[in-house]
């Protein structure tokens, strides 16, 4: 019965993850969809290439708030049923990959950044900070968002380990979870690296020709 609410949880995150929120919040306020200009990314920083910024801020909050969402979800099960936190970190790759390989979409979705910080909030909000920051800080220095979230994705393992302990316990669930959405990200950002390495990757805010 266990295995079954567990199986459950994880379903349903995935179901949260595949929220497209780029492609809902622009037919609302009737912008182009993502997918057809830019990057053709479903996500908050293509839907900013159109020019609109509350459009891209409502995508953001909404991408964040999907992936912290499953992991409550998950938190709030694991707690009630007295499961461990693996199920809490199979929902959240779960999400993520939701995002990433959404049913709505075709399966074809977004890099998964805001969701993944979103899940990072629900775990632990001092580590979703760490990497926050660090994105915002290598996106002021450099304009590029790709750069921000492959740093940060990078580092993200380190943080949790640096406050492991201090910060909050050790949990090896849900370090392997942090490690797997590291890993993740930087899969996702191939295509991005390779812009990267050629000077051809488009800078925070350029919009499309």
């Amino acid at each position: 019965m266990l295995w079954i609410i567990a199986l459950a949880t994880v379903v349903a995150a995935y179901g949260l993850g595949s929220l497209p929120f780029a492609v809902i919040v622009s037919r609302l306020m009737s912008l182009a969809d993502p997918r057809t200009f830019g990057s053709n990314n479903p996500g908050a920083t293509n839907v900013l290439r159109s020019g609109n910024k509350l459009a891209a801020a409502l995508t953001l909050i909404g991408d964040l708030l999907k992936g912290s969402a499953a992991v409550w979800l998950a938190q709030w099960v694991s707690h009630s049923f007295e499961l461990n936190t693996l199920v809490v970190a199979a929902s959240a790759i779960a999400a993520f990959l939701g995002h990433v390989f959404p049913f709505t979409l075709g399966f074809k979705g977004g890099k998964g950044v805001a969701t993944a910080i979103g899940i990072l909030i629900a775990i632990q909000p001092a580590l979703a900070l760490a990497c926050a920051l660090t994105w915002l800080l290598v996106a002021y220095a450099t304009r590029y968002s790709s750069l921000s979230a492959i740093i940060a994705a990078i580092l993200a393992p380190a943080y949790y380990f640096l406050g492991a302990g201090s910060l909050w316990p050790m949990d090896k669930n849900l370090a392997l979870c942090v490690g797997v959405l590291s890993l993740l990200l930087l899969w996702r950002h191939q295509a991005n690296i390779s812009r990267l390495l050629l000077g051809t990757e488009s800078r925070i805010g350029q919009k499309t020709k």
